[in-house]
């Protein structure tokens, strides 16, 4: 399974209408995908700027491929994002998943 990561920067003042354009258009866009299997979007304020990061997984290199049509290390934006976005990052970081934890592999028996 591939983890791609995808990080972008908002002003702190667009960040809730940023999470609400991922909420409602680009997260619908990935679900039902080939090969795509769920993902994760994560957000932190560092003083007047919001980072968000979206992980999401995929059952393999070739999968992300069809998914962008191309070049899987290009990131995806729709042209709605601009309003958003202070820098739009060009890569994307892709790494191969080969360990997990699961809250009954944590617990004492």
């Amino acid at each position: 399974m591939i983890a791609r990561v995808w990080r972008g920067i908002t002003h702190k003042d667009t960040a809730e209408a940023y999470l609400k354009f991922l909420n409602s258009v680009a997260l619908p866009a990935l679900a039902g995908k080939p090969g795509q299997r769920g993902g994760w979007v994560l957000r932190r304020y560092q003083g007047e700027h919001a980072e968000f990061v979206m992980l999401t997984l995929w059952d393999s290199m070739d999968a992300i491929s069809a998914w962008v049509g191309g070049d899987p290390q290009q990131a995806v934006y729709t042209a709605e994002e601009a309003q958003y976005l202070l820098d739009q990052e060009g890569l994307v970081r892709h790494y191969e998943t080969v360990g997990t934890v699961t809250p009954e592999a944590t617990q004492d028996t």
